[in-house]
């Protein structure tokens, strides 16, 4: 069998790989959608809606996991090259931090009091949320276009960087609200929460751009 044969047997190995990834992917958009829903009802006081919501984060962030395993494995057992099975094994480890910190962001949230902070932080935190959910929704542009036009996706790949360093903005801008916590409305031990929460909802962006990072070592391999 001829070197090119087999170069295109490799290639779409690789390319069905990514695709599960894919797959992986819209699990992990579901962590961050169902996080958005929750910091709504949250912020409305609402627990009874936003308990369900948490509750699918969970479900979901567990769904990836366990097709993250069979990817891995799948990746592990495949005849690629031992640097190309890095480089994917890489990938989509990072992406399920995505997910990992969506969870942990729902956990956090679900004692973290959004109803009685003031309207400037919860302002900022949905927007937060908002421009997260971006930045996953365009790596997933980023995958997709993997196995289409590997150009495209490292311009997707610059977009995701853009978004990343907006939700950058926000979260020093959700800081500056921090020394007005705690001063009646909340505890000192809740004003940690939002903190902490807010830390959450920028690591999830954090590891989009760690995503893309990976995915742009991929892409060298596919060109």
């Amino acid at each position: 069998m001829s070197k090119r044969i087999l170069s295109w047997f490799d290639r779409r190995k690789r390319i069905g790989t990514i695709q599960l990834m894919r797959k992986h992917l819209e699990l992990t958009i579901g962590t961050v959608e169902e996080l958005s829903k929750a910091v709504k009802f949250k912020t409305l006081g609402d627990v009874k809606l936003a308990s369900p919501s948490i509750d699918r984060v969970s479900n979901y962030e567990r769904e990836a996991d366990l097709l993250r395993r069979r990817i891995s494995l799948e990746v592990a057992q495949s005849e690629l090259p031992p640097s190309e099975r890095i480089d994917l094994l890489r990938l989509v480890r990072v992406i399920d931090h995505v997910a990992d910190w969506s969870l942990e962001a729902a956990r956090i949230l679900i004692s973290t009091p959004m109803d009685r902070l003031p309207s400037e932080l919860t302002d900022v935190v949905g927007e937060m949320v908002r421009k997260v959910g971006e930045c996953v929704h365009s790596v997933v542009r980023c995958i997709d276009k993997l196995s289409e036009d590997v150009e495209e996706s490292l311009k997707m790949a610059d977009q995701v960087e853009h978004i990343e360093e907006e939700v950058d903005e926000l979260y020093q801008k959700a800081r500056n609200n921090y020394p007005k916590l705690g001063s009646g409305e909340i505890s000192v031990g809740e004003a940690i929460l939002v903190s902490q929460f807010i830390d959450a909802v920028e690591s999830i962006a954090d590891w989009c751009e760690n995503s893309i990072d990976q995915i742009r070592v991929v892409a060298l391999g596919l060109s």
